[in-house]
């Protein structure tokens, strides 16, 4: 398990060697995040999370160098005690509400954690930094990691880049682009060297039963219907988690301070096709319980469901020397073997809201 901060590493005389502070490292693409920090940086890795029902201890790997600091992003006095504490040499800023149903539900949770959270860690860096010397200033990166969904609805053709203007639709979506404006403006006006990433749809390993992949894997186990939005043919860009981790601590160490990452897996697909994937993995493997395909039911679609999201990754692919390694299928194969081998992980993770549909806005 992660190690408390001791006592002693307040003390100013005590060498403390330069950290890593992931936000929200105690989720799913953060603890992939943190996971691949240990690997390629040196010194602590500090994890600030809140543990709300996204994060948890159990997806942090048992290393001595991961420190776990237990507190909101928007506690201003949590994040200065963190940056004291434990000095970071980067930052990778993922602490969000991220889940469009649970924004529709309750807006007022991701304008506190989204806005207002990043705000205070940027100016907690900003005083950080002001007390650097011009080495460690000129290496300081601050990652802010949002989604590409603050870039509104794609027709059937064209995809986000870099040039793609604003046009959030969900509460979500206007948090997190409020959140990337926020960002680069303590860059343009205070001079932090801030590096804002978008990303398409990331799947894998640790993520939590609300989304997509791993609640249509779970409610299939169950022989539960499998509930898909209208007809089904919102389509989404699909990225392995590891691959986004690696290119979030590749713009940490090597990105350019103003500069925008776009990461995507050029692996586009209906939410049906998805489901119709997943449900043929899972013949292959709970044969018994075959075809899983006639689990699949219809149901209401969400409120302002966005049509089609793609990314044009050259910003990250030229600017960072990225791809993705993985292809979808054989990410989604492994993802459904990790999901079936950790029943465990499972069984906490699946809480009062169990495996219900959320997300109506009050619709049923």
């Amino acid at each position: 398990m992660p190690h408390a901060a001791r006592p002693d590493a307040l003390r100013p005389d005590v060498p403390r060697p330069t950290s890593t502070l992931v936000t929200g490292g105690a989720g799913f693409i953060g603890s992939a995040v943190v996971r691949e920090a240990l690997a390629r940086t040196d010194g602590p890795v500090v994890v600030l999370d809140a543990l709300t029902y996204a994060g948890s201890r159990d997806n942090l790997p048992d290393d001595p160098r991961v420190v776990l600091v237990e507190a909101d992003v928007a506690d201003a006095d949590a994040v200065a005690h963190a940056f004291t504490a434990h000095p970071p040499a980067r930052v990778l800023h993922l602490a969000a509400e991220s889940h469009v149903d649970r924004s529709i539900d309750g807006p007022m949770a991701f304008v506190q954690t989204n806005l207002v959270g990043t705000a205070v860690l940027l100016d907690a860096a900003r005083a950080h930094l002001a007390a650097q010397g011009d080495e460690a200033r000129a290496a300081f990166r601050f990652v802010h990691v949002s989604t590409d969904e603050v870039f509104g609805s794609l027709g059937d053709e064209g995809a986000f880049d870099t040039a793609t203007p604003y046009d959030p639709r969900s509460p979500y979506s206007a948090s997190k682009a409020g959140s990337d404006h926020l960002a680069r403006a303590w860059g343009h006006t205070f001079g932090l060297p801030v590096v804002v990433t978008n990303c398409s749809n990331n799947y894998g390993p640790r993520q939590h039963p609300e989304k997509l992949i791993p609640h249509m894997i779970l409610r299939a186990l169950a022989a539960e219907p499998l509930p898909v939005y209208g007809r089904g043919l919102n389509v989404r860009d699909w990225l392995h988690v590891d691959d986004h981790a690696r290119g979030l601590v590749d713009a940490a160490l090597a990105g350019t301070p103003g500069a925008t990452y776009l990461f995507g897996g050029s692996a586009e697909r209906t939410n049906l096709d998805v489901v119709r994937t997943l449900c043929m993995l899972l013949d292959d493997r709970r044969p018994d319980a075959a075809p899983h395909e006639d689990l699949i039911a219809f149901v209401t679609d969400r409120p302002g469901h966005d049509h089609r999201y793609a990314i044009d990754a050259a910003s990250a692919k030229n600017g960072l020397g990225w791809a993705p390694t993985r292809t979808f299928e054989e990410g989604l194969a492994e993802t459904v073997d990790w999901y079936l081998g950790h029943a465990d992980w499972v069984r906490r993770r699946v809480g009062a809201d169990g495996l219900r549909r959320i997300g109506t806005g009050g619709r049923a």
